[in-house]
């Protein structure tokens, strides 16, 4: 499987209008996870997080190809 890199975000169900609104919806959602932490919990939330969504993933070549696209943009 290879790596997406075009919005894919998607609510089964849920009609948008505009293409970029699910990634609106998810980046509120992040940061209404965030709200109210400190430095440390929300570095432990992104962990995990991240954690949790390369498990759903499963597949490692697409989990370093995105490390690598990652690293690449620090």
């Amino acid at each position: 499987m290879p790596l997406t890199l075009q919005p894919n975000l998607k609510e089964p169900g849920r009609r948008y209008f505009r293409d970029f609104s699910p990634g609106d919806d998810f980046y509120e959602a992040l940061i209404d996870a965030h709200r109210d932490l400190s430095d440390e919990q929300s570095e432990a939330l992104n962990a995990r997080l991240i954690l949790l969504l390369a498990n759903q993933v499963g597949d490692i070549a697409v989990l370093r190809e995105a490390l690598t696209l990652a690293r690449k943009g620090v």
